[in-house]
Parts: C-alpha cells; sequence; structure tokens
C-alpha cells in the first residue's frame, strides 16, 4: 500500500471550502458601511443631498403612492422620516447580510448585489432636481467602495487559489480582524467627516451673521388676553422650535446669504434677479400670520402662529410686472420641491403674502428657510409656504404642475375654517363639577367670530374668546362647562366673519383639508 501523503493534491478533488455564516455576514455589513461611508464623504463637497442613501430615500418619498404617504403621516406623524430612514436602514443591512450569506464561497454573488446597490443610488441622484450631474460621483465612489471592500475581506478570510496549484492556506482570522477594525472605524470616519464637512457649508454661521432684524412697519402689539395658555391653550406665538415642520426631503438644505439668489420670471415684464442684501436693505414688514398644513386633521396639532419679517411679495411682483393671463405662482426651493400659489391671491393688495427673511425676531431657523421663504395668509402651506425659496416663475396652471398637485392635491388651497379643543384632552380623568374647556380656532384671512362649545349633545355654549390681533392669526377661546360624573364628550365649532359656522361633516385631508367638528372624550369622577 502506497503512501497517501506522497499522492499529489488533486485540486479538483479538494473539498470546497467557505465561510462561515458570521464572518460572511459580517464582510456584507463592512461593505455597506464603507460604501454609504464614502458616499457621504463625496456628497460632503457637492450636497449632501448627493448622499446615495439620502438620494435613494428622497426618491422613495417621491415616489411613493398618495395613500401610502398620507397613511405615514397619520401613523407616525412627523417622525416618518425617521422612520423611514430606520427602515432603509435595516433594509439595507438585511440585504447587506444576504450578500455575504450568498457569497461564502467565492465574492462575486454578493458583489452583484453591490453593484445593484450602486446602480440605484446613481439613479436616484441623476433623478434629483436639486442636484447636478456632477453628484453622481457620490454613489459612483459608493458603488467602488462597497464592492472593493466586499471582495478584500472576503480574500482576507477565504484567499483563492491559483489554477492548477494547491489550496491557499486557511483562512488569517487576525489579519481579518484587524482589517475590519479598520473598515469599521474608516467608516465612521468617513461618514463623520462627511457629516462635518457638510455642515461646514452650512447656513448657521450666515444666519448668525445677518445680524438684528428690524422692521420699518411693525406687527400690532400683542396683548394679555391673546391667548389663554393658562387655561390649557398654546401661547398666542409659537416659539420657532416647536413650529410645525413638514418637510418632503431627509436632509434640511444648507444655504448661505452670499450664494443665495432669487429669481423671478416667466409672464413678467421684466425678469429680476436679488440676492440676499437686495431684500434685506429694503424697508422691512412685520406681520403676525398662523400656517396650517393641508395635512391636519381635525383636531391635529399642525398649525402655529408666528412673526415674520420680510417684504411684501405683490409689491416684488408689482416691480417686474405681472403680465395678463398669469395663474400661478410657481416657486422652487433649492431642494428641487415646487408649489403653485394662485396669483390673484398672492397679489391682493391687503392678503399681506410675504417674502420673510425673520421669524419671531431672528434671522428664520435653517429649518423654516433660511434664507428666504414664502408666507401666504389664508393659503394651506403645500401651496404658499416655499422654504430656501430660489425661484418664482409666473405662469399658468396648465404649463407646471406643483409637488403635491401631481399627487392627487386640490390646486387652489384656501383654508378651511375650523377649531380645537386643547383641554381636557382625550381620555383625560378630570374632577366632577366646574370643568375649563379651551382650545383655539382658525380663519386665517376671514378671521374668527364667534366659537362654541358643547357637552355631549347638549345645548350649544358660546365660549369666551381671546382679543383678536390680526384675521390672520388664530384665536384662543374657553367656557367652563358644569359636569356630572361619568363618560363625557365635548364638542366644538367656530363660526368665521364671514358668516360661516363649520359643518359636522367629517372629511378627509385629501385633497384640501378636513372638515368637521373636534370631539373630544373625558371622564369626570
Amino acid at each position: 500500500m502506497s503512501d497517501l501523503k506522497d499522492v499529489p493534491v488533486d485540486v479538483a478533488e479538494a473539498p470546497p471550502r467557505r465561510l462561515s455564516l458570521l464572518h460572511s455576514a459580517l464582510i456584507g455589513v463592512l461593505a455597506l458601511a464603507a460604501a454609504l461611508a464614502s458616499g457621504h464623504l463625496i456628497a460632503a463637497f457637492i450636497g449632501l443631498n448627493g448622499s446615495p442613501f439620502v438620494a435613494v430615500a428622497n426618491t422613495v418619498i417621491d415616489k411613493s403612492p398618495q395613500p401610502i404617504v398620507e397613511w405615514a403621516k397619520g401613523l407616525f406623524g412627523t417622525a416618518d422620516k425617521l422612520i423611514l430612514k430606520v427602515g432603509m436602514a435595516v433594509v439595507m443591512v438585511l440585504v447587506a447580510m444576504l450578500a455575504g450569506l450568498i457569497s461564502r464561497r467565492k465574492p462575486l454573488p454578493g458583489q452583484i448585489i453591490f453593484g445593484i446597490f450602486g446602480v440605484i443610488g446613481v439613479l436616484a441622484v441623476y433623478s434629483r432636481p436639486d442636484l447636478g450631474q456632477v453628484a453622481v460621483l457620490a454613489p459612483v465612489v459608493s458603488l467602488l467602495a462597497g464592492v472593493l471592500v466586499f471582495g478584500w475581506l472576503h480574500r482576507i478570510l477565504l484567499p483563492q487559489p491559483f489554477a492548477g496549484t494547491a489550496p491557499a492556506e486557511g483562512p488569517n482570522r487576525r489579519k481579518f480582524l484587524v482589517t475590519s477594525a479598520g473598515v469599521a472605524v474608516g467608516a465612521g470616519v468617513a461618514g463623520l467627516g462627511g457629516q462635518i464637512i457638510g455642515s461646514s457649508k452650512d447656513a448657521e454661521g450666515s444666519r448668525q451673521a445677518v445680524g438684528l432684524l428690524i422692521p420699518a412697519k411693525t406687527a400690532p402689539v400683542i396683548p394679555a388676553d391673546a391667548d389663554f395658555a393658562k387655561l390649557g391653550t398654546p401661547t398666542f406665538i409659537t416659539p420657532s422650535r416647536d413650529f410645525y415642520r413638514i418637510d418632503t426631503a431627509l436632509a434640511v438644505p444648507q444655504v448661505r446669504t452670499e450664494d443665495w439668489s432669487l429669481r423671478i420670471h416667466g409672464m413678467v415684464d421684466k425678469e429680476l434677479t436679488f440676492n440676499y442684501s437686495d431684500i434685506r436693505n429694503r424697508p422691512l414688514i412685520e406681520r403676525t400670520i398662523t400656517m396650517t398644513c393641508v395635512s391636519n386633521p381635525v383636531g391635529g396639532q399642525y398649525i402655529s402662529n408666528a412673526t415674520w419679517i420680510g417684504i411684501d411679495l405683490a409689491e416684488l411682483l408689482a416691480e417686474a410686472g405681472v403680465k395678463p393671463g398669469a395663474e400661478q405662482l410657481f416657486s422652487t426651493s433649492v431642494d428641487g420641491w415646487t408649489s403653485g400659489s394662485p396669483v390673484p391671491v398672492v397679489t391682493e393688495p391687503n392678503r399681506g403674502a410675504m417674502l420673510a427673511i425673520g421669524m419671531n425676531g431672528e434671522p428664520l431657523p435653517i429649518e423654516h428657510g433660511f434664507p428666504a421663504r414664502l408666507v401666504v395668509p389664508g393659503l394651506y402651506g403645500y401651496v404658499s409656504a416655499t422654504k430656501w425659496v430660489t425661484d418664482i416663475e409666473i405662469t399658468t396652471w396648465q404649463a407646471r404642475e406643483g409637488y403635491w398637485l401631481s399627487r392627487g392635491w386640490g390646486e387652489m388651497g384656501p383654508i378651511k375654517t375650523e377649531s380645537r379643543i386643547d383641554t381636557p384632552q382625550g381620555f383625560e380623568d378630570v374632577p366632577a363639577g366646574r370643568v375649563t374647556v379651551s382650545g383655539i380656532a382658525w380663519a386665517q384671512h376671514t378671521g374668527i367670530e364667534k366659537v362654541e362649545v358643547r357637552l355631549d349633545q347638549g345645548t350649544w355654549k358660546t365660549a369666551e374668546l381671546s382679543a383678536e390681533v390680526d384675521i390672520n392669526a388664530w384665536r384662543m377661546w374657553w367656557t367652563d362647562l358644569d359636569v356630572p360624573k361619568g363618560e363625557h364628550q365635548v364638542s366644538v365649532r367656530a363660526t368665521d366673519k364671514s358668516g360661516y359656522t363649520q359643518t359636522d361633516q367629517r372629511v378627509d385631508t385629501v385633497p384640501d383639508g378636513a372638515t368637521g367638528w373636534h370631539t373630544t372624550s373625558f371622564s369626570a369622577r
């Protein structure tokens, strides 16, 4: 019998080698981290919306069917973007792990999956209206990093033999551990570096340099009885940090005053372009205006009130000269978001439409549109409140279609007369007897005339109204009710200055705002 150790090794008959489940999954996750971080770093020099993760998420938001968008808003509220980011991250990690698991013998299957990841990123970035063609460099680098790191780590643990030779030595686990740690640290540094570099271009320093905004025409003084905050209503002026936000993009645009400009063109006699100094150095006006989101359900929180500083939008348009037949003010944000406002409303002499550069006595916060945004009283935000506005085209409804109109929302967007109960809160336990009920009512650019409250199915009782500061601002109300022990419901309805009393008919937010009486259930003990 011959000695087996003298028999040459037949490469073809060598037992198949493969990575462990843990190592293969880890390779996929590390390659994903390297891909996303490198793309984020490159995007920092181009615009963080070019980061592949951000661009894909923004595309998901833009392409999602409207029922899904509304479902997410209703379920998660303003946290819907965070939920999307977390969900995308989880899915990407799972797919990256799968890429590793199907590549336990060779790296090619997993590299193909990372290639598909990269192509999706390239298409997402290329299709973004707010990014130039050079922005595709970020997802291309991301693609290359993912594919190369995946193959590199795979070959450290599972060296591939050359054809006709004996199998390579076993996995070098020590080298893999060191390299993996290096990849993880490198990805962290690249991702953090991208965020820091991108943030170094942010607007905060520029915002701080604007200084104090002093209006030549101030808003009416706010009287002490403008709210009933001690009775449970919001404060009359909403602090900027608490002002509601509804954004479509994941990354807040960062625009410095020195980089900003506003172009007015289209159906005008004279095309105009303004820089920030042009606007800042004009006589500024100050107006207190309540803003409402069309997605605000009955009794919802998407309504806030602030004092805005800026210039009169109608005067700005008059300088350009709006031509006959113009129907729509089509505004575009620096991130590509678009909105259409009806020209007759915006140019109405007493409407009070503004190009705002300040909010509550300070330059606009970054997240609320710095350097400049539109504010049009009496219109829901989706047709009136473009933040980070950089382009205004005067056109027709047929020629251009704004972001939300293409998703089934109404064209004009007038705010509906509504009211809300703030106290007692839903399902709250209160002492039986005298119960204070309070809340808010709004009918921007019409004004609130009366608010009525009723307990269960009883008679309506007229509530006490706060002082009216402006017809474009909300009003607070309160009343006391005699409430016996037991389970109860309290309802509210408002009547505006045109004589219209809000309907009890419940209508969803789509296509042009919700209607219905707000009713709250509570227990008296």
